[in-house]
């Protein structure tokens, strides 16, 4: 089904991880690896491989150098963080340099194989909490994600604004299509609309910058 690398030095972390995937995905093959060196070795000598689960804290990572260092080897393989790190302005440089996801240690079983699901299935994922946490001063400084102009938002159907604002409280494509009772497929669509509509490449960018909109005043129109 799928092919999985976990890099992560603790090994009792790599078997929670691995049965986490094997329970969530049947048929997946899981490979293991402990430091950044070896990562890279497996990633060359795997070029099918669909996810690496990214520990940044292992050997030979140096914290986000190692991130930089795996994207450049293997830029069309991605990678996902998974740490026990949760300062947000980590999260969100891990994104700029080429993540596309994020997942915390701490995350329940559930959350984590539905977290893996969105990625696999081409989403970007962030944790929930880190998603509704309030910018502080720095991230506004440091994240390069200023909120969208009125006309941008204006240029958004009711439809969409409603998936944004779901976007913005941490849901997946899932969880928008149950609160708003349409298809996932519509959701993806939308999702897909607004990217192009508020000029972002992804998710995340749209998510940061949305943040602080108050959508109360767009959707009483």
């Amino acid at each position: 089904m799928y092919k999985i690398l976990i890099a992560d030095d603790h090994p009792l972390f790599r078997e929670a991880i691995h049965n986490v995937i094997s329970d969530g995905f049947q048929g997946t093959e899981v490979m293991e690896t402990a430091d950044l060196d070896s990562a890279l070795a497996l990633t060359q000598a795997h070029d099918d491989l669909d996810l690496i689960l990214l520990d940044l804290n292992m050997p030979g990572m140096h914290g986000l150098n190692g991130l930089i260092t795996l994207r450049n080897e293997a830029p069309t393989t991605p990678v996902v963080i998974v740490s026990a790190e949760q300062d947000k302005q980590i999260v969100l440089q891990a994104i700029t340099y080429g993540a596309v996801g994020f997942i915390t240690k701490s995350s329940p079983r559930g959350q984590m194989i539905e977290a893996i699901e969105q990625i696999l299935n081409g989403n970007v994922y962030l944790p929930p909490d880190i998603i509704r946490a309030q910018k502080s001063t720095t991230s506004r400084r440091l994240s390069d994600a200023p909120s969208f102009p009125p006309e941008m938002l204006q240029a958004l159907t009711r439809k969409q604004l409603l998936v944004l604002e779901r976007m913005t409280k941490g849901e997946s494509n899932k969880q928008i299509a149950y609160t708003l009772d349409i298809a996932e497929t519509t959701v993806k669509a939308h999702v897909s609309a607004i990217l192009r509509k508020l000029n972002v490449h992804n998710r995340v960018q749209a998510i940061l910058s949305a943040g602080d909109i108050d959508f109360t005043d767009y959707l009483r129109r």
